[in-house]
């Protein structure tokens, strides 16, 4: 079976993990998540505040809560993502709003933010989908004529940029995920990014259980209590330890996935040229991770057809994401704040393909020569 996205390793990993059990302080918030907290806040220039968290969901539950959503709140979001961005405003009692998105990035589309800003409205959440960054100067000049707090869904980003500047630090707060679909992984893991220093403070408390905890270890003071709201944010030693090796490899990691990124991109080209399929357009003013390589076929019978072929052939590609706004948790919790024609229409027509660093050229070349064959009978 040619996996869909197997994790990398760096070999290292392990030795990591030993070592933390050896140190016998396996909870949260141990050496090994300080010093991934401290590599990938040097990686990100050095923002606010950078807390490892269990997962990617987490952290955007945690940013919810930073913002203080109320039930009745009002909150932007593309319907075209995963369900942990709109859960975790929907946990506070906000309402997420959903918009479509643009035909060239999928990512929300810009002109249709203040068409769906009320009096409700707190904030803008946006998903650079694939890794290709959202048009964010346009994003943050809108949310501050409308006095609104941008959050970055950057699970899919880590090491993709904006005109130079590294996506999760541009909005006010931003969220990176470690899962093993994702480039950089520790199975399950994630990261919350403050870039607005109002949070900082607050942001430590709300991760360590709504405790002033971390300030007792730090020696500053005497004994530790409950001060805020919280939960338990914070990964065990074993992950942060996995998690280490891959976070000291960024460079390397999305470098050997730009390459076989590349090999997709100029087989598919051909077909793209023929106005036969849409392949991912990446705006000259980004750079991406390479993240995924997907292609937009002309329905769904199409992609299921070309889907089933894969199957058969035991390589593992897929399509997602069934919209929010078409889900029954989505309609019960959300409202729909534009039309959603490109929404609708991606989402039957796309397939991912399988992309990690040592997938072998054959085996893309294989993949386009499945696809091929059914798109041009």
């Amino acid at each position: 079976m040619i996996r869909f996205n197997p994790p990398y390793r760096t070999n290292k990993e392990l030795n990591n993990i030993r070592d933390a059990i050896n140190n016998g302080n396996l909870s949260g918030n141990g050496k090994y998540t300080k010093k991934c907290s401290n590599l990938l806040s040097t990686y990100l220039s050095n923002p606010a505040k950078v807390l490892i968290t269990h997962s990617c969901t987490a952290a955007l539950e945690m940013a919810a809560i930073l913002l203080n959503i109320k039930p009745g709140d009002q909150i932007i979001m593309p319907s075209y993502t995963f369900v942990s961005t709109a859960n975790a405003f929907v946990l506070r009692g906000g309402i997420p709003v959903f918009i479509d998105i643009r035909n060239d990035t999928l990512n929300i589309d810009e002109t249709l933010i203040e068409g769906a800003i009320t009096k409700k409205t707190k904030a803008i959440v946006v998903v650079h989908y694939a890794g290709v960054a959202c048009e964010m100067d346009k994003i943050l000049k809108i949310a501050k004529k409308n006095r609104l707090a941008v959050i970055e869904d950057a699970a899919q980003a880590l090491g993709s940029s904006y005109k130079n500047k590294k996506l999760g630090t541009i909005g006010d707060i931003a969220t990176f995920s470690f899962h093993e679909t994702k480039n950089i992984t520790s199975g399950e893991g994630g990261a919350l990014v403050v870039n607005n220093s109002k949070f900082a403070k607050r942001a430590e408390l709300i991760w360590e259980k709504g405790t002033n905890r971390n300030l007792f270890f730090k020696g500053k003071i005497d004994k530790y209590t409950w001060v805020d709201i919280g939960s338990s944010f914070l990964p065990s030693e074993i992950v942060s330890a996995f998690l280490l090796s891959q976070l000291q490899n960024i460079r390397q990691i999305n470098k050997l996935r730009m390459n076989k990124w590349k090999i997709y991109k100029k087989l598919f080209s051909k077909l793209s040229k023929e106005n036969l399929i849409e392949t991912q357009n990446i705006p000259k003013n980004v750079s991406h991770n390479a993240h995924m390589f997907y292609i937009l076929v002309k329905d769904s019978y199409q992609r299921d057809k070309i889907l089933n072929k894969m199957k058969k052939n035991n390589i593992s590609a897929i399509f997602h994401y069934i919209p929010l706004h078409n889900s029954f948790a989505g309609k019960k919790f959300g409202k729909i704040g534009s039309k959603m024609n490109v929404t609708n229409s991606i989402h039957n027509r796309i397939i991912r393909l399988p992309l990690y660093p040592k997938i072998q050229e054959k085996v893309i070349k294989k993949i386009f020569n499945i696809k091929n064959n059914i798109i041009n009978n």
